[in-house]
């Protein structure tokens, strides 16, 4: 008996972590338009690439939440800005948060999964990770982590 409570504790905690990094991810959608609109020519193509990574990922955890069993949390209408987002400086500033509270929301999924779903949500906090530290210049020693804790107000970036 104790061996199924447990398997159904682990399925909804993945669930719970999965459904956390969807919500993410449809605010990095809405967040790399905002970008988008703001960035200079010189990283737009950029800004296009994680916008086309953040909505393949949705949509891959869309089918892993039914997958589940559940039901897909579904997107704002919008979301508050953490700060003004009016020129390509703070365009840029932007995207790295984005991509900063992604990783946090995808080292929550890494802890709750295991086997295949662990190996993407371990590949999600890698690019995210990357894409920040292109967008911000410089790294962090533990992505999805020491920034999550830094960063722990309710904004327009992924929810966590």
């Amino acid at each position: 008996m104790a061996g199924a409570a447990d398997r159904t504790a682990a399925k909804a905690g993945e669930l719970k972590a999965l459904q956390a990094a969807l919500g993410a991810e449809h605010a990095a959608v809405y967040g790399y338009g905002v970008v988008g609109g703001n960035i200079g020519e010189a990283r737009r193509a950029e800004a296009r690439e994680g916008y086309d990574a953040h909505r393949a990922r949705r949509d891959e955890l869309v089918r892993a939440v039914r997958d589940l069993g559940g039901r897909p949390v579904a997107a704002d209408a919008a979301y508050a800005l953490p700060f003004s987002v009016t020129d390509p400086d703070a365009a840029v500033r932007f995207a790295a948060e984005l991509e900063e509270r992604v990783a946090g929301v995808y080292s929550d999924l890494v802890r709750a999964s295991e086997g295949d779903r662990r190996r993407m949500a371990a590949q999600a906090l890698r690019e995210a990770a990357v894409r920040a530290v292109r967008w911000r210049g410089g790294s962090v020693a533990f992505p999805g982590l020491a920034e999550r804790a830094a960063t722990a107000t309710p904004s327009a970036a992924p929810r966590t």
